[in-house]
């Protein structure tokens, strides 16, 4: 086998990263672009010890579940890495990664594991975006888009279908009206230029729009405040415009500093009956809709298996768990360590008259060592890294009945849960949820018995 040669394939499978997997007498090779049970003629393009890549040449026979993607630059931008498979089959092929997972990671057998719950919206669905921003070499004009895969290639995006259609419009304008006031776009090769990403968090309750421009500086030019003002005054669905500081020569986007400009500083989204409050920095689920879907799955469970039980909500954000569930829970504790987070979930609680809370900032690691009650329920969020070993000692600690462990990563989910279950831990079941529809990603909550 050489790059660049030519070979007939049936692909077995979709694997966890997207790709098709097929085999060429039992070489493993992995396929952009493909769906299970395509008949393909494939190129060679990387060839190691283990494994071959390919692109596909042909199409011989098309998949039954593959369908036209709904966006013309879909294998351009890479995001959606899934759109040219039928939704239906994406949740089988979610599923799946899922079992792989526990099964090869974890090495559950006989784990149950539900089939996913899919999304309410399968376009128009994502609330927050995250646009890196450049120019032109010669003509100076602005561009805004996502980068194309495994690459810094921007790709200039003036319609996506999976997000709201004004995040379109105000990119558009920002797109127009920067050169007119003499705001630059970023250039990563030498560091220079003004404006690096525009930031929308869209709210799907009130249609409310908050603008980041994150910025090459430590303090708003003239030209990025008068930007500011004009994105405010021309679009009534914007709640707000922020400027972000951001000078690190790294792919961080946001920075330390945010400051805001003209309007409010953050959005209102609605969660389970709950009105919460989301800021610039602050995290929540891209998937409104989905993640309602997971909160009212949370908060069902804890109603159904406990009488008013304490709850420790961890990793907790705005505290949405937490706020969430305080209905059907004698008192939550919840602990987070971004200080808007903590400020924002402080505010929410106050509003929905939630008094049986007690809001705590800082790192959940060191904060689970000195705690010292016990809980009967402990939610556990982490980032996609997962959870630290030291901390999930700490949660088996403390918790005295279940441990709810919600994750967006199934490999760390399945590593953690084969820990939790070598101290005595019984995995009760996974339900995965469909946050980010076209993509491999998928998101689950784990219900773990500890004794």
């Amino acid at each position: 086998m050489e790059c660049g040669e030519k070979y007939n394939v049936i692909v077995e499978k979709v694997t966890n990263l997207g790709l098709g997997l097929a085999r060429i007498d039992g070489f493993v090779v992995f396929i952009k672009d493909a769906c299970t049970n395509d008949n393909l003629r494939i190129r060679i393009t990387k060839i190691t010890k283990k494994y071959a890549n390919a692109d596909i040449d042909e199409i011989i026979k098309p998949s039954p579940y593959r369908v036209k993607a709904f966006c013309p630059l879909q294998k351009v931008c890479g995001a959606c890495q899934l759109q040219h498979i039928d939704y239906f089959h994406q949740l089988e092929i979610k599923h799946q990664i899922v079992k792989d997972a526990m099964k090869n990671i974890g090495g559950f057998d006989n784990l149950e594991i539900f089939e996913p719950v899919k999304s309410p919206q399968i376009k128009n669905y994502r609330h927050k975006i995250q646009y890196p921003v450049s120019q032109t070499k010669n003509s100076k004009r602005i561009l805004a888009g996502y980068y194309k895969q495994s690459s810094h290639e921007l790709v200039n995006i003036k319609y996506c279908p999976i997000q709201p259609e004004i995040c379109d419009e105000i990119i558009e304008f920002i797109r127009n009206e920067a050169p007119k006031c003499n705001v630059t776009g970023y250039v990563e090769k030498n560091n220079n230029g003004e404006l690096r990403h525009v930031v929308i968090r869209s709210s799907f309750y009130s249609k409310k729009n908050l603008i980041v421009l994150v910025v090459n500086s430590n303090e708003p030019s003239y030209g990025i405040v008068n930007l500011a003002k004009k994105i405010y005054e021309n679009f009534e669905l914007v709640a707000g415009v922020c400027v972000n500081f951001n000078t690190k020569k790294n792919n961080t986007i946001l920075g330390e500093q945010t400051n805001c400009i003209i309007g409010e500083e953050y959005i209102e989204e609605k969660l389970s009956d709950k009105i919460f409050k989301i800021g610039a920095q602050t995290f929540f689920q891209v998937n409104p809709q989905s993640a309602e879907n997971i909160f009212n799955y949370v908060k069902k469970y804890i109603s159904e298996n406990f009488d008013k039980p304490v709850v420790l909500d961890a990793y907790a954000g705005i505290s949405a768990f937490g706020i969430c569930v305080s209905d059907v829970a004698k008192s939550v504790v919840s602990i987070e360590e971004n200080p808007k987070s903590v400020e924002l979930a402080k505010e929410t609680a106050i509003n929905n008259k939630v008094d049986n809370i007690e809001i705590n900032g800082g790192d959940a690691e060191e904060f689970f060592a000195k705690e010292m009650r016990k809980f009967d329920v402990i939610i556990l969020d982490p980032p996609r890294k997962g959870c630290s070993l030291k901390s999930l000692d700490d949660a088996y600690r403390l918790c005295s009945d279940t441990i709810i462990y919600v994750s967006c990563n199934p490999a760390t989910l399945a590593r953690d849960l084969k820990y939790l279950c070598q101290k005595g831990c019984m995995v009760e079941s996974i339900q995965p949820f469909d946050m980010f529809c076209h993509t491999y990603h998928i998101e689950n909550v784990a219900v773990i018995k500890c004794p």
